[in-house]
């Protein structure tokens, strides 16, 4: 989920590289396309934070094909990220896309995990853990995924399930876009590739 670009688009790429049959969702479907088509990659418009939507798009893939790897790389941000610019509709947002949609996936999908003993890769961020300038709301939001991660695991382990997150470090991705001042070229060119 998150696979139109970036992370999300890179994974996908990768485990059709290798053979697998992949479902790739993000809002939009047509860069899934653009992105990774012509291989054994499903494309399916999803938005993360409407949980009916990730109901039925989870349960729907899974009754066809099982899960046996979810990979939840959803995420924004956006300019007026500082607490003095943050408000409420902002903050819900944020957390609605980057935390709650993260939940969602991995409820709807837990039966299918439980039945392959599957795996759970949620794209967190290093700025769930130490304070930078990505802003309060992206920072919480990050951080509660690893936590996410961190309880599920310690609670589905029984039923093999397993968690991890990853966080990484900047990003040459869409999302530096949306910094109040994207990085110049010279910090892009050396900052981790979505690959």
């Amino acid at each position: 989920i998150g696979a139109s670009s970036g992370i999300g688009l890179a994974t996908a790429n990768l485990f059709a590289g290798v053979g697998a049959t992949v479902h790739a969702a993000a809002r939009r479907r047509e860069a899934i396309q653009a992105g990774a088509g012509g291989r054994n990659v499903t494309a399916h418009t999803l938005d993360i934070s409407d949980k009916g939507a990730v109901w039925w798009t989870v349960e729907e893939v899974g009754e066809s094909d099982g899960i046996d790897i979810l990979v939840v790389a959803a995420g924004m941000n956006f300019p007026e990220r500082r607490l003095e610019q943050l408000t409420a509709d902002g903050w819900d947002a944020m957390i609605s896309v980057n935390l709650s949609g993260a939940f969602y996936a991995v409820r709807a999908a837990l039966p299918y995990l439980r039945a392959s003993q599957g795996l759970v890769i949620l794209i967190s961020s290093v700025s769930g853990r130490w304070p930078d300038a990505s802003g309060p709301a992206y920072q919480a939001s990050k951080a509660g995924m690893v936590e996410l991660a961190h309880a599920a695991g310690f609670e589905e382990h029984v039923n093999g399930v397993r968690f991890t997150s990853i966080l990484p470090g900047i990003v040459d991705t869409p999302i530096l876009d949306n910094r109040p001042e994207p990085p110049p070229n010279v910090v892009r060119d050396a900052a981790l590739k979505p690959e």
